[in-house]
């Protein structure tokens, strides 16, 4: 076999090539190939990019053809910075990028960096998300972002690059589920509303964490009155067990909302 290739078996009997090369002690695989020829290019590509440092991050794609995208910027990685990370990450002066693919390079602060080196991102029609014990979590979890949540509503990206996830680009304009921020004659407020035949005001309040409680409490209601559409619900940070309970009790929500369930003929929507 040619250096570096190691001919290997599927279980349907297929014949494949997989590639492996050993640096700074550490041995790293480089891919399968349906070919020798195609998985030795790639091996000659992994030193290429090991021994000359003329190829870097910016221009590798000119030369490298062979060698799968992201193993190119574990290599990199590795060779510039002397870590070895198995996801494409690339560590800066700062803050780590993350290769997400070839046209798009994700920013991130260092904090992150054990999360995402054992977690891969992966894209789904704009859905950035990671698996975890086998679940989907959306990236913007991290920031305390809830899922369905709108951007340019409900959270900004500071610089306007929405590939920038260092914690200081992230702006949460809207924290909790059915909570809204509302600005008017200089006066901050925060309504809740809910969704049943369009939306529904619950009522407006000076905290956003009075809002979220009005706003469960509104879901409680939807629930005792027969409805079995699933609203999400907050849990909220703020207050303590017994703080939450004496402020559930005495918060008021709208009155046209048991106005709404008295009409028998409401639709769970």
């Amino acid at each position: 076999m040619k250096p570096g290739v190691y001919k290997a078996t599927k279980k349907d009997g297929t014949i494949y090539y997989r590639g492996n090369i050993t640096y700074s002690g550490k041995h790293i695989s480089i891919g399968s190939f349906d070919t020798e020829e195609k998985c030795n290019r790639a091996y000659q590509e992994a030193w290429d990019i090991l021994k000359d440092t003329d190829i870097t991050v910016l221009n590798f794609q000119k030369t490298i053809k062979e060698l799968p995208f992201e193993k190119c910027i574990t290599l990199l990685n590795f060779r510039d910075n002397h870590i070895y990370i198995k996801t494409p990450i690339y560590l800066q002066r700062n803050y780590f990028t993350y290769y997400l693919d070839k046209n798009t390079i994700l920013k991130f602060d260092n904090d992150d960096l054990f999360y995402y080196s054992s977690h891969k991102i992966q894209n789904r029609g704009g859905h950035m998300f990671v698996s975890d014990y086998g679940m989907q979590y959306n990236i913007l979890n991290r920031y305390g972002i809830k899922p369905y949540s709108v951007k340019g509503k409900d959270y900004l990206f500071a610089n306007d690059d929405e590939t920038d996830y260092r914690y200081s680009n992230i702006i949460v304009v809207n924290k909790y589920h059915g909570v809204y921020k509302e600005e008017k004659n200089g006066r901050t407020m925060y309504a809740a509303k809910i969704h049943l035949n369009g939306d529904f005001i619950v009522g407006r309040y000076n905290t956003e964490a009075r809002a979220a409680i009005a706003y469960n409490k509104a879901v409680d209601l939807c629930k005792s009155r027969g409805m079995t559409k699933s609203f999400p619900t907050n849990f909220i940070t703020e207050y303590s067990p017994r703080e939450y309970a004496d402020i559930y009790t005495e918060i008021k929500i709208s009155s046209h909302l048991y106005k709404f369930f008295r009409n028998k003929n409401f639709r769970d929507a």
